[in-house]
């Protein structure tokens, strides 16, 4: 297999994974017409047609899924070993993507990754914000972060804080005014500020759990976000009661700003973690960025 080859494969695993020509093609940094040309001069010396396209639409054909499911771990496989191979005798340098929910990039990972990228200035962090249960593999991340309770078994699991729990909370103004729910029950009753799922679009139903007994409450209200931040000010603001981490609403809870209700039913949640596949050969790069954001007590 050329090099060329291996380019033009590629180029079909960005296209396929997007569902898109055009978001392809950003990420890979080439023209969409460019990226066409290519697919099209891989379909024709494979002699198959590997995507369908529409004017609304890309998809993989049931070769082109084929060569999906088949073809791709085994390419970036060879990517990780090359890159592990000639990082044995370079100095510390690429870009580390790495997906995580929203606050965590500011709570956890930029305090942490802040003094790597000052000490190696070849070093590239590139962090997604996301609530999606990304499958770091299949969008070419190199570390997910997440709950402890949300990492694949086959993955290789780096605890980065301690476990974490979950607080209701709102603010004084509002909870003079609306009373304090005294079961999950009550909850129904009040203005919840909800969190909109990316995966499928439905509202985030509460977790909440007291000794043994765990409801799953489906509050609801008038505002919605997809954004842990946005749910905590909305609730500095008084509109209603929201669902987030401890660490989040700590400093307002010192300050007054909040108050935590229903305590006993506030579940704890395992720490976050972050993680990569287990068979991926550690780089020196990706070593050195794990091991920086690696929880010490």
């Amino acid at each position: 297999m050329t090099r060329d080859s291996i380019s033009d494969l590629l180029a079909f695993m960005a296209v396929a994974r997007e569902r898109s020509f055009t978001r392809a093609a950003s990420k890979l940094g080439v023209s969409q017409s460019s990226l066409s040309h290519t697919i099209r001069a891989l379909e024709t010396r494979l002699g198959v047609r590997l995507l369908t396209r529409t004017t609304r639409s890309v998809a993989p054909t049931e070769a082109g899924e084929r060569l999906l499911q088949t073809v791709a771990p085994r390419l970036q496989e060879i990517e990780s070993e090359v890159a592990a191979v000639s990082e044995l005798g370079a100095k510390t340098s690429g870009t580390i993507h790495i997906t995580a929910i929203d606050h965590v990039v500011n709570t956890v990972l930029w305090p942490r990754l802040r003094p790597l990228v000052a000490e190696y200035p070849d070093l590239k962090i590139e962090i997604s914000a996301d609530y999606r249960m990304v499958d770091i593999v299949a969008e070419r991340f190199d570390i997910g972060v997440r709950w402890g309770d949300q990492v694949a078994k086959d993955m290789i699991a780096v605890r980065l804080a301690p476990d974490q729990q979950m607080l209701i909370v709102g603010a004084p103004g509002y909870l003079a005014e609306r009373g304090v729910p005294a079961t999950p029950q009550e909850l129904l009753a009040h203005n919840c500020i909800t969190l909109r799922l990316a995966s499928g679009g439905g509202l985030y139903a509460w977790e909440l759990k007291s000794g043994t007994r765990e409801l799953q409450v489906r509050v609801g209200g008038q505002a919605t976000f997809n954004s842990a931040y946005q749910m905590l000010n909305a609730a500095l603001s008084g509109c209603g009661l929201a669902f987030v981490p401890q660490d989040l609403a700590w400093p307002h809870l010192q300050a007054g700003r909040l108050q935590v209700v229903l305590q006993d039913w506030c579940p704890v949640f395992p720490g976050l973690h972050a993680y990569y596949p287990s068979r991926r050969q550690s780089t020196r790069t990706l070593a050195l960025v794990v091991e920086a954001l690696r929880y010490r007590a």
